[in-house]
């Protein structure tokens, strides 16, 4: 039997990995206005601009995301019957410590809240993902303080609810 010999072969037009350097990430603000948007919808979008999935130099274990900034976050739109039959859940920590409450409910004492959570759940759960949540404000009124980095308005195109 005889043995085969593979040639070498050069490879100089080989592509490498791009790994983005913290000196070369640039981080826009962006604001959002949530008025009339339905939530889920709005939520999907804005986690993608936290975590930089918008960007050409986006790296999965990085944070390249930009800054967010929500306003009007009691405004936002649940379809269907969400707001009366979906609950959130937390626990006390002891025997029978459930507690529930409706997104109604929460929407009219918290509404900041109710869509930090919901963007909090599409992005990663560890370490990167608590540093990419950090760059997310959200106000419940029409105000914010960060006028100051000049956000861009940021157009989110949604199709109405069919109750609306």
């Amino acid at each position: 039997m005889k043995w085969f010999k593979f040639p070498k072969i050069r490879l100089e037009n080989s592509l490498s990995t791009f790994t983005p350097k913290k000196s070369e990430i640039e981080r826009d603000w962006f604001l959002v206005d949530a008025e009339g948007l339905i939530l889920g919808r709005m939520a999907s979008e804005i986690a993608q601009l936290l975590r930089g999935k918008h960007k050409p130099t986006f790296a999965p274990h990085m944070d390249v995301g930009d800054h967010v900034i929500v306003i009007n976050a009691e405004k936002v739109i649940l379809t269907s019957d969400k707001a009366s039959k979906k609950m959130v859940y937390r626990h006390t920590g002891f025997p029978g410590g459930i507690r529930s409450n409706s997104y109604a409910d929460l929407l009219e004492r918290k509404p900041a809240e109710i869509v930090r959570q919901t963007i909090r759940g599409m992005i990663p759960k560890n370490r990167l993902g608590r540093q990419q949540l950090k760059k997310l404000q959200v106000y419940a009124g029409d105000t914010h303080p960060h006028s100051a980095q000049k956000p861009e308005l940021l157009v989110l195109e949604q199709a109405k609810s069919r109750e609306s």
